[in-house]
């Protein structure tokens, strides 16, 4: 029996934070390890000896700096994840190995709107369709993570505004999943999985304090304090989609006036230019004219961007994040947007929260919710799950999971 303070539960202390740091990295050399952890390099070195020895990692050569090093992975056969992201207007599923390695991918449209029973029931078939594409048996899912259009209260686990999504009143999402699933499901909003998204694999990388602004058909925020997601205690920290902006502007879905959404959103932005660019105009048409040098679609998306940057400054001043990355299909207009947003943070933020502030475009574009739903999963599940026993590292299996192919 292991004992608080002994050699044993210390052992199998520093194996978790070893394990840890690999699986939220992806990879790493040993010195990375060693940075990450605290542990002493003699004392990391013994402990990947172990955990390759017994399966948990993979060891290859690699350099850093110009010199020889080995990087550490996690084994390949230790398990996969899913990720699932339902957009308003599509679903994307992708599946990824522990080592960060995205094994299957695919996007269908779809109207999430309409019913949940019909995007679960499509999520369920792309799911299934792609484990068996990667050859892979069904017992080594070890979760799901989800994303939804929309608040997640987190004391019930529902959506908290049925305004967004109407057709899932009273749904919980992830016990919705994991019931047809049978596997351990974890749910958050798409904004939150974006900034998670580029926080592990994007323009947020190295970065411990990150907004994610996510312009679509709504306006949302994923904040990242201290690496880690901030949700606040209801779940619906980061909707910055709500700043009053002008109290005697449209009215919001929200039930307020002027909320930056009313001046940012595509709902609101596409009537101004569809009079004149045609009535089956996207958001995704308009950044592709103005980047060609339509006059009317330049101006609007500047004037988008000088109302995001308001409420940038506004989250400078209040948290001061060292980055804020643009997603959604807005971000593909670059410096078009990327402009005038600073100088709205330039002219409304305290300077010297705006002087730390890098702007950035998302590296991941429609891929970063579905990839932070992976990153979701590796950041919540137990290193248990990895390795059984305080002594050894022996992979355990993984939760069993009841996915059934008929």
């Amino acid at each position: 029996m292991e004992t608080p303070g002994s050699q044993t539960s210390l052992h199998r202390a520093n194996l978790e934070r070893v394990v840890r740091a690999v699986r939220m990295a992806g990879s790493l050399t040993q010195a990375e390890i060693a940075r990450a952890t605290g542990l002493s390099a003699a004392t990391v070195s013994n402990i990947v000896r172990e955990l390759k020895d017994g399966g948990t990692v993979d060891v290859t050569p690699t350099s850093a700096g110009g010199r020889r090093a080995r990087s550490v992975s996690l084994s390949g056969d230790a398990g996969i994840v899913i990720g699932v992201d339902f957009g308003h207007t599509h679903l994307r599923v992708a599946v990824g190995n522990l080592a960060h390695q995205v094994l299957a991918e695919e996007a269908e449209p779809l109207d999430v709107d309409a019913s949940a029973a019909e995007g679960f029931d499509r999520a369920e078939q792309l799911v299934k369709r792609l484990i068996l594409a990667t050859g892979i048996g069904p017992d080594k899912v070890i979760g799901v993570g989800l994303g939804v259009p929309g608040p997640i209260d987190v004391s019930s686990g529902t959506l908290g505004s049925t305004s967004i999504l109407p057709g899932w009143s009273g749904i919980n999402p992830a016990e919705e999943l994991s019931g047809r699933l049978g596997v351990p499901v974890h749910v958050d909003n798409d904004a939150n999985l974006g900034a998670l998204g580029e926080l592990v694999w994007g323009s947020g990388r190295g970065v411990k304090d990150l907004a994610y602004i996510k312009v679509a058909s709504g306006v949302g925020a994923g904040l990242v304090i201290d690496g880690r997601v901030y949700r606040g205690p209801g779940g619906t920290a980061g909707e910055i989609g709500h700043i009053t902006l002008d109290e005697s502007g449209p009215v919001c879905r929200c039930g307020n006036r002027g909320c930056l959404e009313t001046f940012t959103a595509a709902r609101y932005v596409l009537p101004l230019l569809q009079p004149s660019h045609g009535p089956d105009l996207t958001m995704e048409r308009v950044v592709q004219l103005a980047r060609e040098g339509d006059p009317g679609c330049r101006r609007v998306i500047a004037d988008v961007g000088r109302h995001i940057g308001s409420g940038i400054a506004n989250l400078c001043n209040l948290l001061n994040p060292s980055r804020v990355v643009l997603g959604g299909d807005l971000a593909e207009a670059g410096e078009l947007v990327l402009a005038p947003i600073r100088d709205s943070v330039s002219r409304y933020a305290i300077p010297s929260a705006a002087r730390q502030l890098s702007l950035a475009q998302g590296a991941l574009g429609g891929r970063a919710e579905v990839l932070g739903a992976l990153a979701l999963v590796l950041s919540e599940m137990g290193d248990s799950t990895l390795f059984q026993g305080s002594e050894s590292a022996l992979p355990a299996a993984a939760p069993a999971s009841r996915l059934a192919f008929t």
